[in-house]
């Protein structure tokens, strides 16, 4: 039942997120660099799923629990660039959000195609090329301690339990990488909501102000259930592997179905096209 029941919402999920990259892509009305980083945030969504799932039903089909180091690793590096991803997208698109809203007679100036180009180059280049460098940093740490992790997947937290000799300089670079890509970007996408809100309440018109928050509320459900669920996860105790397990395999499936079915029914031009 488990494997059925995790098959059919991959499938799904990949088919919706598919869907999306597809009428994007076609549909010349949607290429504005909203529907840019939606479509960037779906193909995202697809390898995220893809890295957890695919191997999850496959130990639920075989019983074979067993994982190579270079499988692990492969997915450990898979791993840390979608979160990664995932978290600069959300903020750029935050950013467009707060251009839009904020300064509608720059808009197009400032996200020209051209620029839109350069942010979503950078940041896929920017992000495969730091998450090597977190990955190549721990497979120089060697193993002393059982090479069974109790999870379904392989992440820092249950890599970090076979090791003893973690350096110093892995922690301070994961720590760095979690600055630059999670502290930073949630800390702006606070500021740029809390300038949005401000310019949305000063709005005279209730039609403007209601229009203006439409094309936020989107954005702001997938934050919402982005970032609360890895609070959640966050504040899971280190010892109950089980409860991390069921977490991580709910967090890997559900999101990435979510996020385009929320960004399908709150907007108008998608759902048109």
């Amino acid at each position: 039942i488990a494997f059925f029941l995790f098959l059919t919402i991959y499938v799904v999920g990949v088919l919706i997120n598919s869907s999306i990259i597809t009428v994007i892509c076609l549909e010349v009305q949607l290429h504005k660099p909203m529907y840019l980083f939606i479509c960037n945030l779906s193909i995202v969504d697809i390898f995220f799923t893809s890295v957890m799932v695919p191997k999850l039903l496959h130990m639920l089909l075989s019983g074979n629990h067993i994982v190579s180091s270079a499988q692990c690793y492969t997915q450990f590096y898979l791993y840390i660039v979608n979160i990664t991803l995932e978290d600069t997208l959300l903020f750029v698109m935050a950013c467009d959000r707060y251009v839009a809203i904020c300064k509608p007679l720059h808009y197009h100036r400032i996200l020209n195609r051209r620029n839109c180009s350069l942010i979503t180059i950078g940041i896929w280049a920017s992000v495969v090329l730091n998450s090597l460098l977190v990955v190549s940093l721990f497979i120089n740490m060697s193993s002393c301690h059982s090479n069974v992790i109790h999870q379904v997947f392989c992440d820092v937290k249950s890599l970090t339990k076979t090791t003893c000799t973690t350096t110093q300089i892995f922690f301070v670079v994961l720590n760095t990488e979690i600055l630059i890509f999670t502290g930073i970007p949630v800390m702006c996408i606070f500021i740029s909501y809390v300038k949005i809100f401000s310019v949305i309440s000063k709005m005279k018109k209730k039609e403007s102000r209601k229009k203006a928050f439409s094309t936020c509320s989107s954005h702001i459900t997938v934050l919402s259930i982005y970032y609360g669920a890895g609070l959640v996860g966050y504040l899971i105790p280190p010892y109950s592997d089980v409860l991390d397990s069921v977490f991580h395999i709910i967090y890997s499936t559900i999101v990435p179905v979510i996020n385009p079915i929320i960004y399908s029914l709150q907007n108008s031009a998608l759902q048109s096209a």
